[in-house]
């Protein structure tokens, strides 16, 4: 049996599909992915911060903003939140996190983070998302293992350490 033509037509609606479509609205917006959008508002507070040289501030945003992404793993696994939504935006957030602040910090010469920072940690990032999404298309499992969460310390921890450095530095003009 073929499936029905496709029509531009809207489905028509009843009220238990209404709320069955806003019962999965809810599902998809839950606290850890909120929490997670958060994220990504934060993280563009940063990078702003960044952009204006306030350091100090940029470090207490990134730390903050570094810190939700334990938070909403934890809540979505401990509570059973984890949405097919929260799969996809969750590593989008931490990349855009990381890799713009790399991004920013090598356009800034005082910062002293190489460019080729910024493109090694983006080029791994890209790589391991196009993987991840190969073997999940293959039905295999590719979720976040330990090496992941040690490497995304380490890149936070480099990030506030530039921007804490830069916070504490004499001004260039300083005798």
């Amino acid at each position: 049996m073929s499936p029905p033509p496709a029509t531009l037509e809207p489905a028509p609606t009843t009220s238990a599909g209404a709320a069955r479509d806003a019962s999965a609205w809810h599902r998809q917006w839950n606290v850890a992915n909120q929490i997670t959008l958060s994220r990504l508002v934060l993280t563009l507070g940063c990078l702003a911060l960044i952009d204006a040289r306030l350091w100090g501030w940029a470090a207490l945003v990134f730390l903050v903003a570094a810190s939700t992404d334990f938070v909403d793993g934890y809540i979505a696994r401990k509570y059973g939140l984890v949405t097919v939504l929260g799969r996809v935006l969750d590593p989008l957030v931490d990349k855009m996190l990381v890799g713009g602040a790399f991004i920013f910090l090598a356009s800034i010469p005082e910062a002293r983070v190489s460019p080729w920072v910024a493109v090694i940690v983006i080029g791994r990032e890209l790589f391991i998302t196009s993987l991840r999404g190969l073997l999940e298309a293959a039905g295999k499992d590719f979720s976040a293992a330990w090496s992941g969460k040690v490497k995304m310390v380490l890149q936070c921890a480099a990030v506030v350490a530039v921007l804490l450095e830069l916070a504490t530095a004499p001004p260039a003009d300083w005798p």
